[in-house]
């Protein structure tokens, strides 16, 4: 967890810079609302505390990059609360939650305040992310989206500062390429093959409008920082595979095909819902005595 935090420096600092002060204060105000609830509740409930193990750190930090800059501060302390009490801590603590906390927070907080959470302000001009212009059948600069020059959640702009982040990761050994590698894969199939159907303007296989996609939205930050989590993903080698193959579906479909622009959230979360049913199937079967011959 120490180095997933270390991982996710790159993209914080890149938001704060692209969204000053308002983008350091959301991030501050996750984190610590993430920390200081899992404290609490685990000195009241008189568990041992596991502040130091860096996990509500990554579940606050992961929130908050998922936050729009301009969302209030208290909206950002209610986010960490509800990651820690109810998406994990009720659940049994870490190891048990059935879905990514920092993920669940922002579906809760997307329901719960609509207009705040997908509202977003760049150089002081309220306008359209780039996936809700790419829906709308306008044109987008995918040079300014791979770099960040755009509107969108702290974390979520500069693709190049995330995989930096990612990059370290794979260095360290503490994620492989197989979910994000086979998430990211099946996105750009689907959406080379359907694109034309969402959009008549769009050819077979555009790259244009595939890397517009790859580069926009929350993708990337939850292709290699959410879906890889440990605890809501398979163990299991062809459960991986399985499950990157689901999200890059369901991202597909959302993004196509539904009423939002974006996709990614609700994806690993109804992925992680199925996580034990995936590894039940993809379980390798024991050969020998009370196994198969």
């Amino acid at each position: 967890m120490l180095y997933v935090t270390i991982a996710l420096l790159p993209a914080s600092a890149f938001g704060v810079w692209n969204f000053g002060v308002s983008a350091l204060v959301m991030l501050v105000c996750t984190t610590a609302s993430a920390v200081l609830t899992e404290y609490i509740y685990e000195k009241l409930m008189h568990k041992k505390i596991t502040v130091n193990d860096f996990s509500a750190v990554v579940t606050g930090l992961l929130l908050g990059l998922n936050m729009p800059p301009t969302a209030p501060w208290w909206m950002g302390v209610l986010g960490g609360i509800f990651a820690i009490l109810i998406v994990k801590q009720l659940f049994g603590g870490l190891g048990q939650n059935i879905m990514n906390p920092a993920l669940g927070a922002r579906c809760f907080l997307l329901i719960s305040f609509t207009s705040q959470m997908t509202t977003f302000v760049y150089d002081g001009v309220t306008g359209p992310t780039p996936l809700a212009q790419l829906k709308s059948g306008e044109m987008v600069d995918s040079m300014s989206m791979l770099i960040g020059r755009i509107p969108g959640t702290i974390g979520e702009t500069s693709v190049i500062a995330v995989v930096i982040g990612a990059i370290f990761l794979i260095l360290m050994g503490i994620i492989d390429l197989r979910i994000p590698g086979t998430y990211i894969a099946t996105f750009v199939v689907f959406i080379g093959i359907f694109g034309q159907f969402a959009n008549p303007e769009v050819g077979f296989f555009d790259p244009q409008y595939i890397t517009a996609h790859l580069c926009g939205g929350g993708l990337m930050l939850g292709a290699w920082f959410m879906a890889t989590d440990y605890v809501t993903s398979p163990i299991t080698k062809r459960g991986q595979i399985v499950y990157g193959m689901l999200l890059g579906i369901l991202t597909g479909l959302f993004r196509l095909f539904g009423g939002s622009a974006e996709g990614v959230s609700y994806a690993i979360i109804i992925s992680n819902l199925l996580v034990p049913l995936i590894e039940r199937v993809t379980l390798p079967k024991p050969f020998g005595k009370g196994g198969e011959k």
